[in-house]
């Protein structure tokens, strides 16, 4: 039987994404991309940059974590063989051959500015082409990364064959659950905490796959199990209050920080927060969201490929508002909101219906 809840916090905590990734798009905390804010902080508080310190903790490793129950439902259906297979069509696909199909026209906008700078000159068409498609990757690092884990799942599955482990883990009483923070803090003390510039620290420090194993593997072997959801279920009211009062504690101590630097997520509280945060949205959902309608069943079919196109609208129209208009900051934001949630989906209802773009650009087959 299919578990609505999952589905639903899946495809909703995509659409957190998109909203993230607008404010994002003009922070002016010194996170990096985007294409910056409204004036320097701390003169121009830019008070709306709270949502990414209320989101950041916590949405990304819910994916994962998602992703790693989902591991688990689809290899008790298909071989590990078939379910690598298809991983790498949805997963590895899009996020290499589709860089150069699609999502060069955002690294057209994340290069613009070096452009202007005189970078490209004299450089090859070739090879202008090449670094607006890497440049492009984006979002995409998610789907990149999540490729990997699974196959480290895969070889994490040949020493537990017997599912031993994954049995004993369904055993975690509610104390251990929240207890398993601790990994959590454990991952993001594998960032670096004083990247050199001119090296790949930073690239790490942005992909964290070592971080993102953390979550990846409990979805696997301990969310996956009826039992466990349960216990969260029971408790999602505790979990969101405590999970609040830790949010609010993190922002009215860090506002103004680089919420995305190793220091800042490594931070016991950050970690608290987010962890707590997981559990909380997975009881939240499994107590109140397991049904579908319409709009969900869509959401559920169509929120992967939302996520794949969505930056495309933000980089550009967030580009154009912000350096060929006198647009007010608010109505840029309002803009851009609407426009990434309504055209998003637009983008990837014509990509779908096109041949062989729709396998480069969404891992989707032939329908």
């Amino acid at each position: 039987m299919r578990k609505h809840w999952i589905d639903n916090l899946r495809w909703a905590t995509v659409l957190l994404v998109l909203f993230y990734h607008v404010v994002y798009f003009y922070n002016n905390k010194g996170v990096f991309g985007g294409i910056g804010g409204f004036g320097d902080y701390p003169e121009c508080k830019q008070y709306q940059d709270v949502v990414m310190y209320i989101l950041y903790p916590w949405f990304m490793p819910l994916l994962f974590l998602l992703a790693g129950v989902s591991a688990r439902y689809a290899l008790q259906k298909q071989s590990a063989k078939e379910w690598f297979k298809s991983r790498t069509r949805k997963l590895l696909v899009p996020g290499t051959i589709g860089l150069f199909v699609f999502h060069w026209m955002t690294g057209y906008f994340n290069t613009v500015v070096a452009a202007r700078q005189g970078v490209f000159d004299g450089m090859p068409v070739v090879a202008k082409y090449f670094m607006m498609a890497v440049s492009g990757t984006g979002p995409l690092w998610f789907i990149q990364v999540l490729w990997l884990l699974c196959l480290v799942l895969l070889l994490v599955r040949t020493i537990d064959q017997n599912d031993w482990f994954w049995n004993w883990c369904g055993k975690a009483n509610f104390f251990v659950i929240i207890l398993l923070g601790i990994f959590f803090w454990a991952g993001e003390q594998t960032l670096i905490k004083n990247p050199r510039s001119e090296s790949l620290d930073g690239l790490l420090n942005l992909y964290k796959p070592l971080f993102y194993l953390v979550p990846f593997l409990t979805g696997y072997f301990v969310f996956s199990h009826d039992e466990v959801q349960e216990k969260l279920e029971k408790a999602w009211i505790p979990l969101m209050a405590t999970a609040a009062a830790a949010g609010i504690a993190l922002v009215f101590t860090t506002f103004g920080q680089d919420n995305t630097s190793p220091q800042y997520l490594g931070s016991p509280l950050n970690c608290l927060y987010g962890w707590l945060m997981c559990l909380a949205m997975m009881g939240w959902f499994k107590a109140k969201f397991d049904r579908t309608g319409a709009f969900s069943a869509y959401m559920t079919r169509s929120s992967y490929g939302i996520y794949i196109v969505h930056y495309l609208v933000i980089a550009s129209l967030g580009y154009m508002m912000k350096v060929h208009t006198s647009l007010a900051p608010w109505m840029m934001y309002a803009i851009l909101f609407v426009a990434v949630m309504l055209l998003s989906p637009l983008v990837y209802e014509v990509i779908r219906r096109i041949p062989f773009v729709r396998w480069c650009v969404l891992g989707e087959r032939k329908k």
